[in-house]
């Protein structure tokens, strides 16, 4: 089984490159990325019950469709940010998934708008089927504005929040 830090490197490199569609299989797991307008990432046992685990990938490929159809908050707000937003670095989500700010409901939020945060800072979680991915900055500066709301699905490469290079 791969590490989530490497699934997140695959879809970097995915991401960075001009390849559309790419699917990894090794030890009875298979990944698949594709890159178009509908983003689908999918990981899935190959064995018999990959019936039984379709249904919930399917969901989970769906939800973000439905989410996408709703007006996004991030486009009522590009107009206001402007040229200023060229200037900013944009933290974003490496994998489809819902969004928290916070490790658990009672804990506060891992950042704030305002606060200071530098390439390893801890910014958010991306819950994916069931495992809990820790977001990182990937740059110093200060958090301008968070894009989306606890508990919200993201899409991958979806902004999650705006930073204020130093």
């Amino acid at each position: 089984m791969l590490k989530i830090q490497e699934i997140r490197e695959i879809i970097k490199l995915v991401d960075q490159s001009s390849v559309e569609e790419f699917t990894y299989e090794h030890d009875g797991t298979k990944i698949n990325l594709k890159k178009n307008n509908g983003v689908t990432v999918s990981a899935q046992p190959v064995v018999q019950a990959v019936e039984e685990v379709k249904p919930a990938a399917q969901a989970v490929q769906q939800a973000p469709v439905q989410e996408a159809a709703a007006p996004a908050q991030p486009e009522k707000e590009a107009p206001q940010a402007g040229a200023e937003d060229a200037n900013l670095h944009k933290i974003t989500s490496p994998m489809v998934g819902t969004f928290y700010q916070s490790s658990s409901p009672e804990s506060g939020p891992y950042v704030k708008v305002g606060d200071k945060v530098d390439e390893s800072s801890v910014v958010c979680i991306v819950e994916a089927m069931k495992l809990f991915n820790e977001i990182e900055a990937e740059a110093k500066g200060e958090i301008v504005e968070i894009l989306v709301k606890d508990g919200q699905l993201v899409e991958y490469g979806q902004p999650l929040f705006l930073v204020k290079p130093e």
